[in-house]
């Protein structure tokens, strides 16, 4: 097994409701809800899907004072963290601190004066909560617009520290950081220069990547070379898709590079002629049915014996493609043989078995350490 070679880069560690961003606290997935916040009822379906799929954090868009009496509903409702977020009013970011909300996120220099980003810090102390600054190179201040020409990594740096200089002044370090743009070399230069000027933890992401497909490639790319480097306490997939979606990207990413496990990492070829069955309907079948799977685990599906049985001897559960029947391997070990006509049955069933196993094996260790 080869060593993981990621070095994290050390972060102070806040607190965003229950989840930790930074220090040695694991990479936290979060997405936006796309919902009208004032339909409490499909704003709370929806974080609640995402719950699911394993989101760690959640934010809601409240842009007036009644969208800020639904999030102190929709608060109530669900267990997830949620960050709100709040543009130009103070008194939104005062009402949903009241509302219990877990992360405010604001531009400091777009809340008005610094009497004003008091009153918001004062808040936030108070209920200790902690912020996010997010700078987007869309949105960058005019006169960093007209110094720089075009957003560059410097110009998105700038404005990151002139947002953190006035929470500096006022003696706020609960709070992380974001500098986006929709291009992936911007977006990389970006962070790599903010993360050599600060230690808050620092959340990824490629603002406005784009449909599903592209913008999963363009999140994958800038995302996951920023954190083979060790840069990034948390991220979102921004993409014009479902925000489960973007949460099962983002797990992706990080199962992909062996910083978080959440559900079946899934081994398949991609299938030629030598196939002893359909590979790709078989897997596109077995990933809706184990949907639901959280318990982190390797399944090998090979459509023949060339590259099979090496894979299948690295994983949890492997498959070697064969004809009437196909060899299955339990932990590295030949265990038996299926019928090939029922593979997703057989394997989603082995899948569920392992899962009982894992959870009760768990469950026989928390007992054993406890006495």
């Amino acid at each position: 097994m080869i060593e993981n070679p990621i070095k994290r880069r050390p972060t102070r560690k806040i607190r965003v409701g229950s989840v930790y961003v930074g220090g040695d606290a694991p990479i936290s997935i979060q997405s936006m809800t796309n919902t009208e916040t004032c339909d409490v009822d499909a704003t709370v379906a929806q974080i609640e899907r995402c719950a699911e799929v394993g989101a760690d954090i959640m934010r809601v868009s409240v842009p007036s004072m009644e969208a800020a009496i639904a999030f102190g509903e929709i608060r109530k409702r669900v267990s997830v963290p949620l960050v709100a977020d709040i543009h130009f009013d103070y008194k939104i970011a005062l009402a949903v601190a009241d509302a219990g909300a877990d992360c405010l996120r604001i531009n400091p220099g777009n809340i008005g004066s610094e009497a004003k980003i008091r009153e918001v810090v004062a808040a936030a102390k108070h209920h200790d909560i902690s912020m996010r600054i997010g700078v987007n190179a869309g949105s960058l201040e005019k006169d960093i617009q007209k110094k720089y020409g075009e957003p560059t990594g410097a110009a998105l740096l700038e404005s990151a520290m002139r947002h953190i200089d006035i929470l500096d002044r006022l003696n706020y370090q609960e709070f992380k950081i974001s500098v986006k743009a929709s291009n992936v070399f911007l977006t990389m230069d970006a962070y790599r220069l903010l993360s050599a000027q600060i230690d808050n933890p620092l959340h990824l992401g490629v603002t406005e990547a784009g449909i599903y497909r592209t913008g999963s490639v363009k999140s994958a790319i800038a995302l996951g070379g920023l954190l083979m480097e060790g840069i990034g306490d948390t991220m979102r997939i921004s993409l014009a898709a479902e925000p489960e979606e973007e949460i099962k990207i983002g797990f992706d990413i990080l199962k992909s590079l062996s910083l978080r496990s959440n559900g079946i990492n899934f081994i398949a070829c991609p299938s030629c002629s030598r196939q002893e069955f359909n590979v790709i309907k078989v897997m596109q079948a077995l990933e809706e049915r184990l949907e639901d799977i959280r318990t982190p685990m390797d399944v090998s599906v090979i459509g023949c014996k060339v590259n099979g049985p090496g894979e299948a001897k690295e994983a949890d559960i492997g498959v070697v493609g064969a004809s009437p029947r196909s060899l299955v391997y339990r932990n590295g070990e030949k265990s038996h043989l299926i019928d090939t006509n029922q593979l997703v049955d057989e394997i989603e069933n082995m899948v569920r078995q392992r899962v009982i196993e894992i959870e009760e094996a768990k469950s026989k260790e928390i007992i054993r350490t406890s006495f």
